[in-house]
């Protein structure tokens, strides 16, 4: 009995690198990685299962890829339907979901990152399968590992959040992250929450052949700018999508095989009935099992709570991405690695700044935005310029029967751009050049001045910077000093 006691105490061991990342989401592992270049001893605690050697599962992906893969099949399916404007006569075609399924499944598992404790390992990051939990404020328990790191990293995600709806719990439900289990396509999927997940699974749904109703008691794509918000709300409806914006939902009973919602309107009381149940209403956390009471670390109903350097009230522990109550986007977590692996090894002051970090939301339309849009911009700075420009004047839209929408770029009385919003096809690759620009501080004189390519729809971002100099080009001023030069020969 001894010699075993002895043999367990053998396997218990304490670290102490500079960095202890907690956490393998996208996140995480950018913030292991960049930490383990500058040469420091760094240890990832992977807090998920480890599956076929890799380090990190299908959950790095979060909603987006899955999303966006059932978004492009549904796409194709619709303009098959709405072929007849070009030309194209599809006789009779249907829609395999068993198969749109698998190929949702086969772009997540090729969109899964390749990575294996090998790779870490020759990185000089010690991987760590398992649970973490704050054991005080210095140190964290993994297993029978002890980790006493000089600062720790939290990276543990979010889930969805399922809100306390009465008889929820007690009808079949699913949410963004386990709808692509769904054996069939539902006849009449009932969407709670009209944010940019929601609104990009109904509309998926909607094209592969589901009657959809979205429930949402706020506006729809709050966050976003109105007017461009608008525009995908119009697309949304005119597909057949009905939002019913403004109610409540009461409760939520099984009826037989159906569901059915019982909703309160300023008209009163209504059910609304479905065969599916999609709740779309926000993201929570991943804490459970952490212990951060003993680490000192306030957490709030929806985040970690962090300062400007993403420091929580621990000083010895930052949270970056989702579990600190920023986006899930694994694009965000990973910008917030760059500025606490700097903060942590090299106490540089980095606050995290997110005016140049794009927001998309993958519905068709596509709605993109980048810095401030016209109304904050308005509320901070004062006199602006909005400048526009619409995809109905560009030639590649033209082409592609894609004319929905327009750009408005936020500018202040000098041409500093302070923001830009797309909505259009293909707004999220476009914005990214908008997310440059505010990024390197240039002015709007250098996105007029931009050699975009001919047809592209770049040309429709170069357009509405061009009208920042129309007032100007047109002024008496300069038409006399045209008219002298023109005297000069």
């Amino acid at each position: 009995m001894v010699q075993g006691q002895d043999a367990k105490q053998d396997l218990k061991q304490e670290l102490k690198p500079d960095i202890c990342v907690i956490g393998a989401t996208a996140g995480g592992l950018a913030a292991a990685t960049a930490a383990a270049a500058f040469g420091v001893p760094v240890v990832l605690v992977t807090h998920c299962r480890i599956e076929e050697g890799r380090i990190g599962d299908d959950r790095l992906n979060g909603v987006a890829v899955p999303a966006k893969a059932l978004s492009e099949i549904a796409g194709r399916v619709h303009a098959l339907r709405d072929g007849a404007r070009s030309g194209i006569k599809a006789v009779r075609f249907g829609v395999d979901f068993a198969g749109v399924n698998a190929r949702v499944h086969e772009v997540v598992r090729a969109a899964a990152p390749k990575n294996t404790r090998e790779r870490f390992a020759g990185l000089g990051i010690r991987v760590i399968e398992g649970a973490a939990r704050f054991a005080n404020s210095r140190t964290v328990q993994a297993g029978d590992t002890t980790i006493a790191a000089r600062r720790f990293i939290l990276a543990t995600g979010s889930q969805p959040a399922v809100p306390a709806i009465p008889g929820l719990a007690e009808v079949p439900h699913v949410t963004a992250e386990n709808v692509f289990t769904l054996a069939d396509c539902p006849r009449h999927l009932i969407v709670i929450g009209a944010g940019s997940t929601g609104l990009e699974l109904a509309q998926a749904f909607r094209r592969l052949g589901a009657e959809v109703t979205v429930l949402e008691k706020a506006t729809p794509l709050a966050p976003d700018d109105a007017e461009c918000a608008a525009i995908v709300l119009d697309a949304l409806e005119s597909e057949g999508i009905r939002l019913r914006t403004g109610v409540t939902v009461a409760r939520v009973r099984r009826s037989l095989a159906r569901v059915q919602v019982d909703i309160a309107t300023p008209d009163g009381t209504e059910t609304v009935e479905g065969t599916h149940l999609l709740v779309a209403t926000g993201r929570q956390p991943n804490v459970d099992g952490l212990d951060l009471d003993a680490a000192r670390i306030r957490v709030e109903p929806h985040r970690v709570v962090v300062d400007k350097r993403l420091r929580t009230r621990n000083r010895r522990v930052y949270a970056i991405g989702d579990v600190a109550g920023g986006s899930p986007a694994a694009h965000v977590a990973e910008y917030e690695a760059g500025l606490v692996v700097r903060n942590a090894l090299f106490r540089m002051p980095v606050p995290a700044d997110r005016s140049g970090i794009p927001a998309v939301t993958y519905t068709d339309p596509e709605l993109a935005q980048v810095g401030l849009n016209e109304d904050d911009a308005r509320a901070r700075v004062g006199i602006i310029r909005v400048l526009r420009w619409p995809y109905a004047e560009n030639d590649r839209a033209q082409a592609a029967a894609a004319t929905k929408g327009h750009i408005k770029v936020v500018t202040d009385r000098r041409g500093h751009i302070l923001g830009a919003t797309l909505v259009g096809p293909e707004a999220g690759e476009s914005v990214a050049l908008w997310a440059l620009a505010i990024g390197q501080k240039l002015d709007i004189g250098a996105m007029a001045g931009l050699p975009a390519p001919y047809p592209s729809y770049a040309e429709v971002g170069k357009r509405a910077a061009m009208t920042y100099f129309m007032r100007g080009l047109t002024s008496s001023r300069v038409r006399r000093i045209i008219g002298w030069l023109r005297r000069l020969g």
